[in-house]
């Protein structure tokens, strides 16, 4: 860590999934395949943990969460996690489902674009996990379900009624937060939710194509369009326009606006280096 708490993470070591690092891009797995990727306590923790850090992270400046074993994750594991909290007292139960929720946040907050990598199923706290990427690509086998309700709870878990609506509506996110069904690849394609679909066997490809390109790019400006996505949705259209104005000024200032001018004048391509 330097005087201005900028950490390095390409080397970081997590205990509960996989990370694996390349040229400015850290890549996540959930790691328990033979049960298509449950999270428990500590791994929800830990992901949090980690995404936290990743807003001081150097030497990253895309993640992508990735499949492992065919899916991408089954929710919360029903005997690690959903047993225990049947026997928990209220406030147990109430620090548990923060810590789920500050997982989201953390997400949101690290100041990096995430992309979401799905394949196989994603439903539960999976489902939020890709809801809570910036972007998200999928396979057409893909399956993603809120099914909150099927377990007896809301749907209202993980900022699911805050999010879900702004992606796809509010009539299509009511439908899947009441009823729990899965959301089928070509409908989630059709309603905004991915991105774009791609075959199994490219679709770590893709991600990783598509988090190459935005390394590449002004990652300090990304950083601010991240930020903007996420405060504008408690503005008012002034304060948003004012914001936008006082972000882009600041972007203005940096060396990566100067690249781009004087690659644009000499007619070649800009190489930005997040400055």
């Amino acid at each position: 860590m330097n005087g201005f708490g900028t950490t390095a993470m390409a080397g970081h070591k997590p205990a509960h999934f996989l990370w694996d690092w390349c040229d400015r891009v850290a890549v996540i797995r959930l790691n328990r395949p033979e049960r298509k990727n449950p999270l428990t306590f500590e791994s929800y923790a830990e992901l949090r943990d980690t995404f936290r850090a990743l807003a001081h992270a150097g030497d990253v400046d895309v993640v992508v969460i990735a499949p492992n074993g065919g899916n991408f994750c089954s929710g919360g594991d029903v005997h690690d996690i959903i047993g225990p909290l049947v026997g928990m007292e209220m406030k147990d139960m109430l620090a548990f489902t923060r810590m789920t929720g500050d997982l989201v946040k953390a997400m949101i907050g690290c100041g990096k674009p995430v992309i979401a990598a799905v394949d196989g199923v994603a439903v539960g706290a999976g489902a939020i996990m890709a809801m809570a990427s910036d972007l998200r690509l999928a396979t057409p086998e893909a399956v993603c379900a809120f099914l909150f309700t099927r377990v007896g709870l809301a749907g209202c878990d993980m900022g699911a009624c805050a999010m879900l609506p702004r992606i796809i509506g509010q009539g299509r996110a009511a439908e899947l937060l009441y009823t729990g069904r899965s959301m089928r690849a070509e409908e989630g394609l059709a309603w905004g939710f991915w991105n774009a679909l791609h075959p199994a066997a490219e679709l770590e490809d893709a991600a990783l194509a598509l988090a190459q390109r935005l390394a590449a790019g002004p990652t300090f400006a990304h950083g601010i369009t991240k930020t903007q996505l996420n405060q504008e949705w408690n503005m008012g259209l002034e304060q948003a326009i004012e914001a936008e104005a006082q972000a882009q000024a600041l972007c203005m200032q940096t060396r990566d606006f100067e690249r781009a001018y004087r690659a644009f004048a000499a007619r070649e391509k800009p190489a930005f280096e997040g400055n």
